[in-house]
């Protein structure tokens, strides 16, 4: 019941102010807004319809899965692409799109100079093939990710390359280069290759920079990337801007360093940058972590006097604050204020103030707060049942709990690991062992908990009454 809902844990990547992971196929020019990730290219056979299919150029036999490269060995390679050119009419066209899915596929499972090997033999024996900035990306992509280059000697001879045919590297091929060194935890090459590509006029755009600030905040001390940071300034002029203090803020919120997400908060003023409603629910989640709740109203409150409007995430960080605080009646005004605001209460909303009342023993009101929220349009998800649950478990109300439990079990929910052991263990308690066996079996079918997990719950709840029984015992025969 402690734990921050879903909805709370906001990241990043929702506010499209962080690109998504690396498409294989990468746009020529950096866009405004994250590219939409799309998957890897792979051809093959399509379901034959009765329609009349549209006449096309492309030889069906180039959808085959001859395209998809079983065997790292380049003669192989060259062999295949050379078979699919003998077997290309000349009034068919292989456009670059499909050159560059052929070249991907060899190049995911070779080194980079076979790759770069079979590139050449490509374009010499098929003219017409023109490598395009993608085609040197997917290279470029390769080259980063080779353990047995110290030096990245390949990823260089790829940049030379680039040089050499029009295609010097611009904010895209920066952005490529600093998340494939970071996903095999070459973080200290991407550091220098930003700083040497910036000095030759191609700097990472705010969403790379961002990007590299936000991966070392999770593995790096603190310490380590505010130098960084002020490197990359000295050095080639890259400055923070909101979304990096938000990211550091939002770091040092998960551990739970609310004072020094303060201070990041005033620095971010004195660089002219006004927080924003993301960065204030950053903060005021931070406070929940804490069980903060008198600080999550102030943040509400600064919220407003600085003039941001707060949205639907920040209302339901600020009853989850409160009410997890034991500020429940304080908690339920704000369920009329968000309305008024044209925020509805969602799941979450009355979730977390079911959750409060639970603690402060008041399943039953939680329990009438389940109608409320129904009669309003609002649909119970599985977690508020889990809640009432573990509520109405822990407050010994069996019947009600019984009936939701039945609730919940037609309609194919899991049950959570909290409400499930003290839901058995009251039970047990209540000497009701064969609904507790019930309980445990849909536990295990349902695959809600390993066998084990439920099995170890209802155990121990066995040997409680157990003792419990043992020290009644004891005390009518003393009697």
């Amino acid at each position: 019941m402690g734990k921050i809902p879903p909805s709370f844990r906001t990241s990043l990547a929702h506010t499209g102010l962080v690109k998504n992971p690396l498409s294989p196929l990468p746009q020529q020019s950096p866009s405004p807004t994250p590219p939409t990730h799309k998957p890897h290219y792979v051809p093959s056979k399509k379901t034959p319809s009765k329609k009349k299919q549209p006449k096309t150029d492309r030889n069906p036999d180039l959808d085959s899965n001859s395209m998809v490269f079983k065997s790292a060995s380049l003669s192989d390679a060259k062999k295949t692409f050379n078979s699919i050119i003998l077997s290309t009419s000349p009034v068919q066209q292989l456009d670059t799109r499909f050159h560059n899915a052929l070249f991907q596929s060899f190049s995911q499972i070779s080194n980079p100079q076979d790759s770069l090997s079979f590139l050449h033999h490509m374009t010499k024996t098929q003219p017409s093939f023109i490598p395009n900035r993608s085609t040197y990306h997917i290279l470029l992509a390769h080259s980063c990710k080779t353990p047995s280059d110290p030096d990245l000697p390949s990823l260089r001879k790829t940049l030379d390359l680039m040089d050499q045919n029009g295609f010097p590297p611009d904010q895209s091929s920066v952005d490529i280069i600093v998340r494939s060194l970071c996903s095999v935890g070459r973080e200290d090459h991407a550091v220098e290759l930003i700083k040497e590509l910036s000095l030759k006029n191609s700097p990472p755009d705010s969403f790379t920079y961002n990007f590299l600030i936000r991966h070392l905040s999770k593995i790096r001390v603190l310490s380590t990337v505010y130098g960084l940071i002020e490197d990359l300034q000295n050095s080639v002029n890259l400055k923070p801007d909101l979304v990096t203090y938000t990211i550091l803020i939002d770091s040092v919120c998960r551990s739970k360093n609310l004072r020094e997400a303060t201070r990041l908060l005033g620095v971010l003023h004195e660089s002219g940058f006004k927080p924003d409603c993301f960065l204030y629910n950053t903060i005021m989640k931070g406070y929940c972590i804490l069980d903060s709740g008198n600080e999550v109203m102030g943040v509400y409150k600064k919220m407003m006097e600085d003039g941001v409007e707060p949205d639907l995430v920040t209302y339901n960080t600020l009853i989850y604050g409160l009410s997890k605080g034991g500020r429940v009646n304080e908690a339920r005004k704000f369920l009329g204020i968000m309305a008024e605001m044209g925020h509805f209460p969602d799941a979450i909303t009355y979730t977390s103030l079911m959750n409060g009342m639970c603690r402060k023993g008041d399943a039953l009101g939680a329990l009438q707060l389940l109608e409320e929220m129904e009669q309003k349009g609002c649909n119970p998800n599985s977690c508020t049942y889990n809640t009432l649950l573990h509520g109405l478990g822990k407050s010994r109300f069996l019947d009600k709990g019984w009936e939701l439990y039945e609730m919940m079990k037609l309609s194919g929910m899991k049950l959570e690991t909290a409400s499930y052991a003290t839901f058995v263990r009251s039970l047990c308690r209540a000497d009701r062992i064969a609904e507790a066996y019930g309980v445990f079996d849909y536990a295990v079918e349902s695959k809600s908990l390993t066998d084990a997990a439920a099995y170890s719950a209802l155990e121990s709840s066995l040997k409680l009454l157990k003792k419990i029984k043992g020290q009644l015992s004891t005390t009518e025969h003393v009697i």
